[in-house]
């Protein structure tokens, strides 16, 4: 990481700190800030949030690692991930799970080579009802079938603007 970066990265949480406070109970919603600007938290990141919170770093890193939409090493610009409850293998998740890494040509926890899509299992979605259900970044979709997924990937690539990335991928 060049100095700059340090330095900007420095700035945005500094920003982050002083919209949330300074204690302990606003770690969460600055992590998300941290997360959702540079797509992950950085053991740079962390020590900065540690040293301005003064908390200690494995504290940190504790909920960092916790959180599984809290990353700490760089994913895709589009991450998918695809409930893997029994409601949702009832109606189908092996299926669209097939058309997945058949469609992105990865295997789930990868990205893919262009940085494009990382495929992850997800725990529960809260969807059992409309299943299978999957989350591409923050955006739900329910009654997915094989068909859908093709549908749904192109649809993201349309939308993919290299320039929308994160410091790291500017440099």
């Amino acid at each position: 990481m060049l100095v700059t970066e340090r330095e900007r990265l420095r700035e945005d949480i500094e920003a982050c700190v002083a919209k949330h406070g300074a204690h302990r109970s606003a770690l969460l919603p600055i992590l998300q800030d941290i997360h959702r600007q540079s797509g992950q938290v950085s053991d740079f990141a962390m020590q900065v949030v540690s040293d301005l919170l003064d908390i200690h770093p494995v504290e940190v890193y504790g909920v960092v690692s916790f959180y599984s939409f809290l990353n700490h090493e760089v994913k895709g610009k589009f991450v998918i991930r695809l409930c893997k409850t029994l409601s949702c293998e009832m109606q189908g998740k092996d299926r669209v799970a097939r058309q997945l890494k058949n469609d992105l040509g990865i295997d789930f926890g990868e990205t893919t080579p262009d940085g494009k899509f990382t495929l992850e299992w997800a725990s529960c979605l809260g969807m059992c009802d409309q299943g299978p259900a999957m989350l591409v970044n923050d955006q739900v979709f329910t009654g997915v079938t094989p068909e859908k997924v093709h549908a749904i990937i192109e649809g993201c690539r349309r939308v993919f603007k290299p320039y929308a990335t994160s410091h790291k991928e500017e440099h």
